[in-house]
C-alpha cells in the first residue's frame, strides 16, 4: 500500500525547490515535470475531493498531470491539439487522452468535475475563449483551475527570457542568432501575452462562476498579496492561479 501523499503547504522552501528545477524544464523534463505535477495537484486537492472526480486536464501533453491525477483517485481525460506533445515521453499516447483544441473542447456542457490547466493559456491565441471553455465544459458545483505564465513576469518570455521585456519577436531573434534554432516557444505562433489584470477581468465579469482563490502559484503563502497590487502584480507574480467554482 502506498504511502498517503503530505499535505500541501505553500511554505518558501517549495517555493525554492520549484524554482531550481525550473533551470530542468528542458534538459531533463521528467524531473521537472514530475516534481511539478505532484506539487500542482497537491494543491488543487486543497480546493476539491478528487478521489472518484472526473478530472479534463486542458493542454496536458505527455500525461505528467494525468498520472498524479490518477494515482490520487480521479478519473482523469487529458486533451492536447497536439500529437507529438501527447507522444513525447515514450512515443505512445497517454491513457485517458484525447487529441483536441482547448478552444473547443470535445465535451458536452457540465461534463466534468474539475477542469484543470497548468500552463498552457499564455499558449494559445485567444485565451479567453480557451476559459470559457473550461467553464463550459465544468457542472455546477464544480471547480477550475486555471494557471498560467504572465507576460510582463520575469519568465513571461519563457527560454527567451528576459529578452522578451524587448519584444516578443526581438527576444525570438536573438535565441535563434545565439543557439543556430529557433526557441520552442515562439512569440505570435505558439506563445502570446497575457496578463494578471485581464485574468481577473475575465473572471470577476463572469456571474455563472465564483472566485474561491487567485493567488501567485509558486509563492509562500505570505506573499499572496501581490496580485492585489495592479502593475507590481504584473512582474512579480510570476505564474497566476485561478481556481473557481461554477455556480
Amino acid at each position: 500500500m502506498e504511502p498517503s501523499p503530505e499535505p500541501f503547504r505553500a511554505t518558501f522552501g517549495r517555493s525554492v525547490r520549484l524554482l531550481r528545477a525550473f533551470r530542468k524544464e528542458q534538459t531533463d523534463p521528467d524531473f521537472f515535470y514530475g516534481l511539478l505535477a505532484r506539487d500542482t495537484v497537491a494543491q488543487l486537492a486543497t480546493y476539491t475531493d478528487l478521489a472518484g472526480a472526473l478530472v479534463c486536464d486542458v493542454g496536458g501533453g505527455p500525461g505528467y498531470f494525468t498520472e498524479v491525477l490518477r494515482a490520487r483517485g480521479a478519473r482523469p481525460l487529458c486533451v492536447d491539439c497536439d500529437l507529438g506533445e501527447l507522444m513525447a515521453r515514450d512515443g505512445v499516447v497517454p491513457d485517458g487522452a484525447v487529441l483536441g483544441s482547448a478552444l473547443a473542447l470535445p465535451l458536452r456542457d457540465a461534463a466534468v468535475d474539475v477542469c484543470f490547466s497548468s500552463n498552457v493559456l499564455e499558449h494559445v491565441p485567444d485565451p479567453w475563449r480557451m476559459a470559457d471553455e473550461m467553464v463550459r465544459v465544468t457542472r455546477p458545483g464544480g471547480v477550475v483551475y486555471l494557471s498560467f505564465t504572465n507576460w510582463l513576469s520575469p519568465w513571461g518570455g519563457h527560454e527567451t527570457s528576459p529578452w522578451h521585456y524587448l519584444g516578443g519577436h526581438r527576444a525570438a531573434a536573438r535565441y535563434a542568432r545565439k543557439y543556430g534554432r529557433r526557441p520552442k516557444n515562439r512569440y505570435g505562433e505558439n506563445l502570446f501575452p497575457v496578463s494578471v489584470g485581464a485574468a481577473l477581468r475575465w473572471a470577476r465579469g463572469r456571474a455563472d462562476v465564483e472566485v474561491l482563490d487567485v493567488r501567485p502559484r509558486y509563492h509562500p503563502e505570505w506573499a499572496t498579496w501581490v496580485v492585489r497590487l495592479p502593475g507590481l502584480r504584473e512582474v512579480v507574480t510570476w505564474n497566476l492561479l485561478l481556481v473557481l467554482r461554477r455556480r
